[in-house]
């Protein structure tokens, strides 16, 4: 695969592999030995970025997700490029499901979180250390002086801001420069393009969490999908009920015809669209499958014009589309 900068010198593969599925929000957890395999076997197909968080786990293991990759990727220590996340906590309590989030970048919390995430991913410094979500009663500037603390002390090298505005981005980096934003971006929300000249400006990276919109671009669910109410947070998502499944109906039915025309999958249009619209933009699809982490890293190979990217975002102005889910609701705990 090849590589893309992030940030002035953070190189990664050009597609990453979002870890949290394998033990959060999308079905029950896959078993340790199958995640440890299906990792190992992403770096032979040559993802080096991996992106997992503190919180990406079970009520019973609340941080296992990251214990799984710290030991699945222990024997590549030196190859692979690891982000974590400090700064976010679920509201168990709230008889909600998905769980409401709690965000806490306390510099104490956040000094906490990051020996920990060190221990369970058997590493002496997490490459890339991203604040979970925005805590709106910490400024961003205590935040980033926290982090310059940590990079001192040798525990990071790099952090970034998940779900960043261009407000709270440009007093974070003006006291501890940031690598990378990571935000939702896919053909269903595009609400963060205006964000990119931002980026550009900055010399950050863009980091594309859900860039298939939880799988729904792949093409592969259709009226009468079930998922787990227990474990599956597609359970409640707007986009794969029956109704949204009709009124998408064009989008899928535009997304298989440009699959068509480049010999590709629907899901390797969807990540091509983001690869090709600029160097910086790296997406995290997540998978169980390693049939599914192969066809992804392909979409790297797939080649888009500025042409028909533009044509692209033409039709997507003006096509009609479902509602996407935007992520949990943040908790008003503190």
């Amino acid at each position: 695969m090849k590589t893309r900068i992030l940030g002035k010198d953070l190189t990664v593969s050009a597609l990453g592999l979002g870890c949290m599925g394998f033990s959060h929000a999308y079905g029950a957890p896959t078993k340790s030995e199958d995640v440890i395999s299906l990792l190992r076997q992403a770096v032979t197909l040559g993802y080096t970025f991996f992106d997992t968080a503190e919180v990406y786990g079970t009520q019973e293991n609340p941080h296992i997700n990251e214990e799984l990759v710290g030991k699945a990727l222990a024997p590549y220590s030196k190859e692979v490029i690891i982000s974590s996340k400090f700064g976010l906590r679920f509201d168990t309590d709230s008889g909600i499901y998905p769980y409401p989030l709690v965000p806490d970048s306390r510099p104490s919390t956040i000094k906490k979180s990051v020996e920990g995430s060190l221990k369970r991913l058997k590493r002496d410094h997490i490459d890339l250390y991203f604040q979970h979500r925005i805590d709106p009663n910490v400024s961003p500037e205590e935040v980033a002086d926290t982090m310059s603390e940590l990079m001192r002390e040798g525990k990071i090298t790099h952090w970034g801001i998940s779900e960043a505005n261009e407000e709270y981005l440009r007093r974070a980096h003006a006291v501890c420069p940031v690598t990378a934003v990571q935000n939702r971006y896919s053909m269903m929300a595009r609400h963060y393009e205006p964000l990119f000249s931002v980026l550009e400006e900055l010399h950050i990276g863009f980091v594309a969490f859900s860039p298939m919109a939880n799988g729904f671009l792949t093409s592969k669910y259709g009226k009468g999908a079930k998922f787990d109410q227990q474990y599956d947070y597609r359970a409640t998502m707007p986009q794969f009920t029956d109704e949204a499944i009709e009124k998408n109906r064009s989008l899928l039915d535009f997304l298989n015809d440009l699959a068509k025309e480049k010999n590709a999958t629907p899901a390797q249009i969807s990540l091509a669209w983001m690869l090709c619209k600029k160097p910086w933009i790296v997406p995290i699809p997540g998978t169980r499958k390693a049939e599914r982490m192969k066809e992804n890293a392909s979409a790297d190979d797939i080649i888009l014009s500025q042409q028909e990217i533009d044509k692209i975002d033409e039709i997507l102005d003006h096509m009609e589309m479902s509602e996407v889910f935007g992520g949990s609701k943040i908790s008003p705990k503190t």
